[in-house]
């Protein structure tokens, strides 16, 4: 098949992502020629038809450059019903027992997730990505805004440049969209995006990279017609189904809409949007990024757990990741929230979900006072009997670490050598591998644990796993005759 022939020449020419798919291939124990009509696509858990699935996958960053990552439908050619999309971040997912017959009956792989490779992948094309201008705000794990103000020359031959350096680099394909204000430039990706992928949607020419701004008034009229207003970015899908119903069903009639009459009507959100859609910069272009007013860490089990020892153990663990999150940012918590519940997906058990929280006698980031609640939570939710399938932990009330309360109490809370002992962890940690210094109530190291997720399926750590790194003559891809 053509898109073997290409994957196959794309290895050979250094592109990582070519040389990934082909060594997953391989390592599936599956044969690489031009009839197999098959591939893999890194996502949480991806299983892609190379029917609706050009190679290389979508993937797109957008200008004041936004990038995104979203598989095509290919669920149409899998025989998935509506609202069965298959696994990925954006879209709604689908149990993986659900679709395991597909392995077998449409020759598909299904991949575990690698989020140290997603990180890193991530981290390779935001760092290229940044050199269409002089600021860059990392909106996720695949967009980020870039401020072109006050670079001259034609901005289009520079975003292609960018593109085409990405692409090469890293093997991950782009759009790139330009525009006056944050929520155009999300537009103008977008269209860059569908004009290439839904040939039709948009005129050709703005496929891949799209400038609003080099738009006359009537192309830009246009545009914003043939774009629905629910795909207007900050106009979800309730605030949508509203507009319409006010008779306002594009993009182009939101943006003649009277901005009192959005904020009246709605919120300030949407008057922002409003003014944003004619030209008018009202969303604040972000450095960094803003402090987060809450950190979760949850997981849904590898097995069902029974044990209370065992809920413990996972809960001690996801509340130390958690608590680490908080002081890479610099915050302490004031309250803590903890759950557990079974599996909905299995009706023949009984069901159980509680949750609960507890307010901290001071804010902390301390791994242990912050565990030692969570883990006093899990004790009083806890029920016999029950098969649980998903447990986590959320840190409330975020604050700066530099802010302190003080209370009657005389004893420090957290004195100065708990801060050092909480540094010198994650230091470790960060060094050494995660898990390399943890508390006691997280278990034996090594020991077997039910609720740790399986990835049986996980792929290697090309970028992030000195063992995972391909070997030289190992791969002998010989590409197929035209």
């Amino acid at each position: 098949m053509p898109f073997i022939r290409k994957l196959i020449q794309d290895a050979k020419a250094g592109h990582f992502t070519a040389v990934y798919l082909v060594l997953e291939l391989i390592a599936a124990g599956i044969t690489v020629s031009a009839a197999d009509p098959l591939t893999c696509y890194r996502s949480r858990l991806v299983i892609l038809s190379i029917h609706t699935v050009p190679y290389p996958p979508p993937c797109s960053p957008s200008s004041t450059a936004t990038t995104s990552t979203s598989p095509a439908n290919a669920s149409s050619s899998l025989g998935c019903k509506a609202g069965r999309w298959l696994c990925c971040p954006t879209t709604t997912a689908a149990p993986y027992f659900q679709l395991r017959e597909l392995e077998r009956d449409a020759g598909l792989i299904a991949l575990s997730a690698n989020f140290a490779l997603y990180g890193d992948m991530s981290d390779r094309m935001m760092s290229l990505a940044a050199g269409l201008g002089h600021n860059q705000e990392v909106y996720s794990i695949d967009e980020s805004f870039v401020d072109l103000s006050g670079i001259r020359g034609d901005l289009v031959r520079r975003a292609r440049t960018i593109r085409k350096r990405i692409h090469q680099w890293i093997g991950i394909p782009t759009c790139i969209g330009i525009g006056p204000t944050k929520t155009l430039a999300k537009l103008a990706n977008a269209i860059a995006k569908n004009a290439e992928r839904k040939p039709g949607s948009y005129p050709a020419h703005h496929a891949q990279i799209c400038h609003l701004g080099a738009c006359t008034p009537e192309e830009l009229q246009a545009l914003l017609q043939a774009t629905e207003v629910g795909d207007v970015w900050g106009v979800g899908r309730k605030i949508g189904a509203q507009l319409r119903e006010n008779g306002i069903h594009t993009a182009l009639d939101l943006q003649r809409m009277s901005p009192a009459a959005a904020k009246a009507g709605w919120s300030v959100v949407l008057e922002k949007t409003v003014r944003e859609l004619g030209g008018t910069p009202c969303i604040e272009f972000e450095d960094e990024p803003p402090a987060k007013q809450q950190i979760a860490c949850t997981r849904s089990f590898g097995h069902p757990v029974t044990e209370l020892i065992e809920l413990q153990e996972a809960i001690t663990e996801f509340a130390c990741r958690a608590a680490e999150k908080l002081r890479k940012q610099g915050s302490h918590t004031g309250q803590i929230m903890a759950f557990i519940r079974t599996s909905p997906f299995r009706q023949q058990d009984p069901q159980y979900s509680r949750s609960a929280s507890i307010p901290l006698p001071s804010p902390t980031s301390d791994s242990a006072h912050i565990t030692q609640a969570a883990n006093a939570i899990v004790k009083r939710l806890y029920k016999p009997g029950f098969k649980y399938a998903k447990a986590g932990v959320m840190l409330m009330d975020l604050q700066p670490a530099t802010r302190e309360q003080l209370t009657l109490d005389f004893d420090e809370t957290m004195p100065e050598n708990r801060v050092r002992l909480m540094l010198a962890m994650d230091q470790l940690n960060q060094r050494y591998g995660r898990g390399t210094l943890k508390l006691a109530s997280a278990g034996a190291p090594k020991a077997m644990k039910l609720w740790a997720m399986r990835q049986e399926q996980l792929s290697s750590g090309f970028t992030t796993d000195w063992r995972g790194l391909a070997v030289a003559g190992r791969c002998a891809c010989k590409v197929p005759d035209e």
